[in-house]
Parts: C-alpha cells; structure tokens; sequence
C-alpha cells in the first residue's frame, strides 16, 4: 500500500458519513469521484473496506482495524500543524462545536464571539442540533451534552450545571385562570417537546410533572420558546434564556424549579492537539462565567 494520507482522508470521511454522498459534502467532491478512490484504495489492498448496501457504507473487519490507523495519522498531522504553528500566536484554523439547540441558541452565540475576536485567525462554527452529535463520524470537533456518555472512546468532562423553571408571558397569565399549583396547569395549553422525538432522558421534563398532554409540541427548543413569547401557553425554558424574553416570567417558582447539566465531549485521540485543548479550556471558562451572569439576571 502506497502511504497516501490523501486516500487515508477520504476513508475516513466515508467512514464517517456511512456514504458516498455525505463524504463528497464533507470533502467537497464529487460522490462518484469518492467512490472511484475507495475502490482504488481497496484494490490496493486487496481487501474490502465496506459493505455496500442501499442503507449506506459499513465498515468491514478489515476496515473497521484500518479506522483506528487512519485516525492516529490524522491526529498526528494535527499534533505536526499545531507544531508548525507554534504557541503563543494564537488558536487558528477551524473548530466545529456541537451542541443542543437550547444552549447553540441562547449560550453559545456570545461566548463563542468572545473567543473568536480574542482570536482573529479562528474560524468557529456552531452545529445546533436537537439530537446527540456524533463525534465518532467527527461532526464536530467537540460536543455538548445534557448527559455523559457512556460508550465509545470520548473523553467527557462536566461542563456547568444549569436551571430550567416553568415560564409563560406575562399577557398569557393576565387572560388564563391562575396558575398557584402544578394541578391548575392542566387548565393551561402546554408547551414542550414532541414525546417520541425526546432524544435524552434528561429532557423529559414534562412527565416528570405528570403533564402526559402537549399542545403544542417541536423537537426545537427555539421554537418553544418562541410559542412561550408569543402567548400561546405554558412550558420549561431555560433559565439562561429568559433575559432574551423579557415578556416571559416564572411559573411556580418554588415548586418546580429543575437542575441539569452539561458536559463538554471530545474523541479520545484529539487529546494531544493543543489547539483543542485550548480552545475547550476558554470555551469552559467563558461558558461558566456566561451562564452565571444570565441565571443572574432571570
């Protein structure tokens, strides 16, 4: 086998991507041209690397022994650039976040701007998404979860915890009868998550208060709390997120009053790469401290 890192990268996209289609995307080619050089790269071989099928691409044994290789390769180049680039000069390149569309939409925005202008060669993008990303099929450098995984080679570390509470607007309580138990709430339209589109336990808040009925239902979190603004009924915000609503205050403050946490997700052989580490030390730091001055402010 030639030592080509380029045929190494476009198995791992594929791989990745569990296609032909997602890998182009990712690598910007042609999917057909992706395929020609797997095909290439297995000839080469001698061996098959996937198992085509009309779900998509999966890894054979063989390729399956292979990812671990290619990954170590990317990981080494990445340690080589950031050698290349030295320290001191500050993060550059590109960095991919995933996180759950609460805290993409009402956390991430602004600590992610001061990172970036504390460092002008970085480019930070943000992948909002109501679902665990996946960092296995590396879309995203790293992740943020609302619970710690379990399985596959990831380094989690806890992130913050952070408060939820029930919230409504203010013109939604004026014309609705009073809200002074969690038993008059099924006089109320509520707001919340589509139940089977419910990818995390920990954000199963709803039947935690016994509220089997939602009225109005989206597996965004923007979208619920854009109904919440608009009037149209009752439902769980996070407390990071009310002073961008100043219409919407608390509901039951004292009785239902949720506790929840982030953690801060990376694959495993990224450990080495300094530019990461850095940026996941200032993306801790001015998350806590961004959160903190929200809650504070809720």
């Amino acid at each position: 086998m030639r030592d080509n890192w380029d045929d190494l990268r476009i198995f791992l996209a594929v791989a990745r991507a569990a296609g032909l289609s997602g890998a182009g995307r990712v690598l910007r080619m042609d999917p057909a041209t992706v395929g020609r050089r797997v095909g290439r790269l297995e000839e080469t071989l001698g061996q098959p690397l996937f198992a085509k099928s009309p779900q998509g691409y999966a890894l054979t044994e063989v390729g399956a022994r292979l990812l671990g290789h290619a990954e170590s390769a990317e990981a080494a180049l990445g340690l080589g650039a950031q050698a290349v680039r030295g320290a001191g000069t500050g993060m550059s390149g590109q960095i991919r976040i995933g996180a759950p569309d609460g805290m993409a939409n009402f956390l991430l925005p602004q600590v992610c701007a001061e990172i970036g202008a504390a460092n002008p060669d970085l480019d930070i993008q943000i992948v909002a998404l109501p679902r665990i990303v996946n960092l296995t099929r590396r879309e995203a450098d790293l992740a943020i979860g609302v619970s710690a995984p379990t399985a596959g080679r990831l380094v989690v570390q806890k992130l913050t915890e952070y408060r939820l509470h029930l919230a409504a607007s203010r013109d939604y309580l004026a014309q609705h009868p009073p809200i002074r138990t969690r038993a008059d709430l099924r006089a109320h339209r509520i707001v919340g998550y589509i139940p089977d589109m419910i990818f995390d336990k920990e954000l199963d808040y709803l039947s935690d208060l016994g509220l089997d009925r939602v009225g109005l239902a989206s597996n965004s979190v923007a979208v619920q709390f854009h109904w919440l603004r608009q009037g149209a009924g009752v439902g769980i915000v996070h407390d990071f997120a009310l002073p961008a609503a100043p219409g919407l205050v608390k509901v039951l403050p004292d009785d239902v009053s949720i506790t929840r946490s982030f953690y801060l997700v990376r694959h495993a052989d990224d450990r080495r790469l300094g530019r990461l580490d850095t940026f996941a030390k200032a993306l801790v730091e001015a998350v806590r401290r961004e959160l903190t001055r929200l809650e504070g402010l809720s």
